[in-house]
């Protein structure tokens, strides 16, 4: 099973349109399990070759809480805590693997792990997250499809802008 999950226009971790962004997919891989692969470029280094650590975060944050949106209807939630061990440094320019893993559910909140591989498998950071549903009232007054959140495939939405103009 490896489903593509959907992305959003400006998201800076997904964001399709970001062009600041990391634009990484993420595909639910299994039950409770989603994975991301990707080559972080030098741009957002902090010290030379290496991932500076809040980007490393982000990644982290984003591949836990997506572990939870791959149920039917995902559950879309915020992040109330997230502890990060940074196990060696994170290299840029490398192929790396991200993988979120659902935990325990209680009410609204949930718990879930994420973990950052290296080429040849080595754990390079891990993270623990707690996280928190949206409010029914907030996730109602968004409009996801003004978002752009769809699934988009490769070179997707190159096509839909050329068809535009």
């Amino acid at each position: 099973m490896k489903n593509l999950q959907p992305n959003s226009y400006q998201c800076f971790v997904c964001g399709v349109d970001n062009d600041f962004g990391l634009q990484l997919k993420f595909y639910d891989t299994g039950p409770g399990e989603v994975t991301a692969e990707y080559e972080v470029p030098d741009r957002y280094q902090g010290y030379p070759g290496v991932v500076h650590g809040g980007i490393v975060a982000a990644m982290l944050d984003e591949v836990a809480g997506r572990a939870h949106m791959g149920g039917d209807p995902p559950r879309f939630m915020y992040t109330a805590r997230l502890n990060i061990r940074y196990r060696n440094h994170v290299p840029t320019g490398v192929l790396l693997r991200m993988v979120g893993r659902i935990g325990k559910s209680r009410g609204r909140t949930a718990t879930a792990t994420s973990v950052i591989y290296g080429p040849h498998g080595e754990l390079l950071a891990e993270a623990e997250a707690l996280l928190v549903d949206v409010p029914s009232d907030v996730l109602e007054s968004v409009d996801l499809n003004a978002l752009g959140w769809q699934v988009y495939e490769e070179g997707e939405r190159d096509l839909e802008e050329r068809n535009k103009t």
